[in-house]
């Protein structure tokens, strides 16, 4: 297969990916597991796991400033493998449980939801700019990759960032 049939087919699918995930995260919601015990136990684990993320990903960046492309490679995959993570336990706990609504009063509430909606908004474009950068990697074009990168590692470090402020600022009111 050629590189430009490969960059088609990966764009393609990083595409549909980048859709799917956002609509089964919104479908799956609405659904709720019935006779299951909540899985109250997970959000400090997928905000640790936002946390670990975070500190990954500078990692990351200095590995490759390093010219360390070998370990900057492992933890980007560790950080995608710990996002794909996240999704799944964010799913099963929203499955299980009731959202719960932030209890705070005054000028934290703006506050907490200005950082509540720029980290989903944030969170949905993430995933085609951290797949795509990826993806220029993958496929050996380094010019694309470092300029793609620029972009995308800060909106990353934000939503991952972003994860443990929403988990801190919620958690006095989990039930």
């Amino acid at each position: 297969m050629s590189v430009q049939a490969d960059e088609k087919r990966i764009k393609r699918l990083i595409t549909i990916v980048s859709i799917v995930i956002p609509v089964a995260v919104a479908a799956l919601f609405g659904i709720k597991i019935p006779d299951v015990e909540p899985l109250r136990f997970l959000p400090p684990i997928y905000a640790t796991i936002n946390g670990l993320t975070a500190v990954l990903l500078v990692f990351a960046v200095w590995a490759i400033k390093n010219k360390n492309r070998k370990l900057h490679n492992r933890l980007i995959n560790v950080c995608i493998g710990l996002s794909l993570g996240f999704l799944l336990m964010y799913i099963a706990y929203h499955m299980t449980s009731d959202s719960t609504v932030f209890g705070g009063e005054g000028w934290i509430k703006p506050v907490y939801y200005f950082i509540l909606i720029s980290h989903i908004v944030l969170s949905i474009l993430v995933i085609p700019m951290v797949l795509r950068t990826y993806a220029a990697a993958y496929l050996g074009d380094w010019k694309k990759h470092r300029k793609m990168s620029k972009w995308t590692f800060p909106v990353w470090l934000y939503v991952a960032v972003t994860g443990v402020v929403v988990y801190l600022m919620i958690s006095p009111y989990y039930v």
